[in-house]
Order: structure tokens, then C-alpha cells, then sequence
């Protein structure tokens, strides 16, 4: 039976702020990236999160970014690779030492909105991610944008990695994402979504945003957890895989 990945951004709440609907989610999806405090998140959220996780046997991963707080880790910031391994590997450090506390081991690290952006585009930036991954534990696996010089980066440093592809997201025809500063960047339609994401699975190809198939290859599907409707999009999309026999399951287990 084909498998797949199902991740999920979460533990993205700040103080007495929420974000996203973890506990909602979390049964329906089989890897989660934490955030790591840089972009959202705090220590108490964190903790909540992988406890969460421990409760449900979901995979854990590490969710780092550009120290943007700010901007929620979506802009670009002009960092040196020194500054960007260091970063990565701080925040790594910190979800592992709580994980540790719980008797909970971390899968892989992924990171998170701007950083991954820039790493997709840049080998420099995505060398220096990758650098930081195996320095910390060469078992983590890097979560790669599919077709992007972050696989380049994994492969050249000797790290595991997947490829992953988005659910919620639109495409251009060379296999990027769409700023989210372009109308449609973000597909809202549930349906839509389900049936992209099972054309990604089975097919390996999905719709640009200009409507030319383009090629897909993942071993793990992302649903980001601060999109409108996330909930009702995670259930669609293991549902709609599960009817067509493909298994849910973490890439690391």
C-alpha cells in the first residue's frame, strides 16, 4: 500500500495569543513542525504542543526562522550563513531539550517561511540549514521544498531529507510557491485542495497557477495550520486519500 506524510505547522500561539487550531488538527495528521520562539511560539507553548503530540503519537519536528517575530518569520532578512546556522541550530536546541523532558525524540527539522523561501532559491542559505541540521544529529531529516536547490543542500552535506509539496498553496510552472503578495497564492476551496493533493500523491504532478502540470515529488504533504478552515481541510485530505488507498503514515517511522 502507498503511503504518505501528512505535516502541519502548529504550536504557533504566543502568550495569550492564539493561532491555529492544534488540538483540533492533531489527530489527523501524522508529523507536526513546532515553532521554535523566533517566529511565534514560547517555551510554555512549545511544551503544550509536543505534549499534544506525545498524546496523539504524532512525529515531531523542529519549526525555525529567520528571529522575526515581527513579521511572523515571512520576510527575508539579510543574515550571514554563520548567523543562519547558528539561529537554526539554537532553535533545534531548544524544542529538543523539551522533548528530551518527555521522553519524546524529534524526526526531522523544517524551516519555516521566509527562511524556507530563501533556502528554495539560495544554495548558500540552504547549505548553511542544512550544515546546521547534521551538526546537531545527523538522524534529523531536512524537510525540502520538491525540485529546490534545498534538496541540492542535503544531498551535498550528507544529510536525510524529504521532499515535500503543499496542500494550501498555488505553484508557478517552474515548481515554486506563489509569494503570498500574488492574488490565489493560498487555495481556500477544500475540494480543490483534496483533489490537488491526491493528484501530488498519485499522479506526482500537480496545476501551476497558470494551469500547466508540473512535476511533484513528495514524501510528505504540508496543510499550514493558520489557514482558514485548516481543520476541515487536514479531515478532507486524509479522507479523500484514505478512500483511494494510500496510507497515512510519519516518513521517519
Amino acid at each position: 500500500m502507498m503511503s504518505m506524510d501528512l505535516n502541519s505547522d502548529m504550536g504557533e500561539s504566543y502568550g495569550v495569543y492564539k493561532l491555529g487550531c492544534d488540538e483540533e488538527s492533531m489527530p489527523y495528521v501524522t508529523s507536526i513542525n513546532v515553532a521554535c520562539g523566533f517566529h511565534a511560539s514560547d517555551p510554555s507553548n512549545m511544551l503544550k504542543t509536543i505534549r499534544l503530540a506525545k498524546k496523539y503519537g504524532v512525529a515531531i519536528g523542529a519549526h525555525p526562522s529567520f528571529p522575526d517575530l515581527v513579521g511572523f518569520g515571512r520576510r527575508i532578512m539579510a543574515c550571514s550563513s554563520e548567523e543562519i546556522k547558528a539561529d537554526v541550530i539554537y532553535q533545534i536546541g531548544a524544542l529538543w531539550a523539551l522533548c528530551k523532558t518527555e521522553g519524546l525524540t524529534l524526526q526531522h527539522v523544517k524551516v519555516h517561511g521566509g527562511l524556507y523561501n530563501a533556502a528554495a532559491k539560495d544554495i548558500v542559505v540552504a547549505t548553511a540549514i542544512a550544515e546546521a541540521i547534521k551538526a546537531v544529529d545527523s538522524s534529523l531529516y531536512m524537510l525540502c521544498l520538491g525540485n529546490s536547490l534545498m534538496v541540492t543542500a542535503a544531498q551535498n552535506v550528507g544529510v536525510k531529507y524529504v521532499e515535500e509539496a503543499f496542500a494550501d498553496r498555488a505553484y508557478t510552472n517552474q515548481g515554486t510557491l506563489v509569494s503570498r503578495k500574488q492574488p490565489g497564492a493560498v487555495i481556500h476551496d477544500v475540494d480543490i485542495v483534496a483533489r490537488r493533493v491526491l493528484s501530488m500523491v498519485k499522479e506526482k504532478s500537480v496545476k501551476s497557477i497558470e494551469g500547466i502540470d508540473i512535476p511533484i515529488s513528495a514524501q510528505t504533504i504540508c496543510v499550514h495550520g493558520d489557514t482558514p478552515g485548516a481543520v476541515g481541510m487536514i479531515k478532507a485530505i486524509r479522507e479523500k486519500l484514505e478512500q483511494n488507498d494510500i496510507k497515512l503514515a510519519a516518513f521517519g517511522r
